[in-house]
């Protein structure tokens, strides 16, 4: 029983290494920053955000002091078995993960939900994807791209599944131990957020969960790799809000980038092609 607990670590060590690697030769975790660039570079994207910006900074700010006022000190305490000198920033760090988990869960269900839509697809029409967008909303003539988007015809991104939060929990025993533990729990956590970015693609592009789970194992590298550096900017609760908005940016410069390879790949859009085929 030993000899197999220990295969199956090994086995396990072994397949996070070649994720690792996988994520690192991808590069998608350059997304996440050029979405800070990208948004802080088109200040028609900040509609949005400012929108909601009064709420959800007082969301953060209260979920932080609560966390940190309650959770911290037994916390450290626990710590201070595992992690010895480390304690108190292991502590401090766990806090930060479970407020900043907490504030996502709250303000992406009920703050932010629709603004980060609109986010999305204002990236997707500066980036001149159109017809994507297109077949999730109406799209309005002149303007700048948020000012473009018309009424939703599909319903927004994924709310918050119990799912999710059953498997955070799940993994936070492994910040328990010193450093390493901490890493694997944010590979672990970036290895789901990194598809999580593109559901709203995946909802343009009208597929169904085998297409889309065959596209994320294609990428799962790439999508660890976006995921980790996203979550790693949304661990400071204060400043998650901005994060979460370029995060999203980032996802559709991404998702932008997809659908030029593509075309470039056939020749043409596929839309474009089946509009042909039925002028014939």
């Amino acid at each position: 029983m030993a000899d197999r607990v220990k295969e199956v670590a090994v086995e396990e060590v072994e397949r996070l290494r070649n994720l690792t690697a996988d994520a690192a030769r991808s590069a998608a975790y350059l997304y996440p920053i050029r979405g800070m660039a990208y948004f802080l570079s088109h200040k028609s994207l900040w509609k949005p955000l400012t929108s909601k910006l009064a709420p959800t900074m007082t969301l953060g700010l209260g979920i932080t002091t609560f966390m940190f006022v309650f959770t911290y000190l037994p916390q450290a305490a626990v710590m201070a078995f595992t992690s010895g000198p480390l304690a108190a920033i292991t502590a401090a760090l766990l806090v930060l993960s479970e407020s900043s988990t907490l504030f996502t869960i709250l303000s992406k269900t009920f703050l932010i939900d629709d603004a980060l839509v609109d986010t999305f697809d204002g990236v997707l029409l500066s980036k001149n994807t159109t017809d994507l967008v297109s077949e999730g909303r109406q799209v309005k003539a002149g303007g700048d791209p948020i000012a473009k988007l018309g009424k939703l015809v599909k319903s927004p991104l994924a709310k918050f599944t119990p799912k999710a939060i059953i498997r955070y929990v799940m993994y936070l025993p492994l910040n328990f131990i010193p450093v390493v533990g901490t890493v694997i729990f944010v590979l672990l956590q970036g290895k789901r957020a990194g598809p999580v970015a593109h559901t709203r693609y995946f909802q343009l592009k009208r597929w169904n969960k085998d297409q889309q789970e065959k596209h994320i194992e294609q990428y799962r590298g790439a999508y660890t790799g976006f995921g980790v550096a996203a979550v790693l900017l949304e661990l400071v609760p204060l400043a998650s809000i901005f994060f979460a908005f370029t995060n999203t940016v980032g996802a559709a410069l991404w998702a932008a980038d997809i659908e030029k390879q593509h075309i470039t790949k056939e020749g043409t859009a596929p839309r474009l092609r089946e509009q042909a085929k039925n002028a014939e």
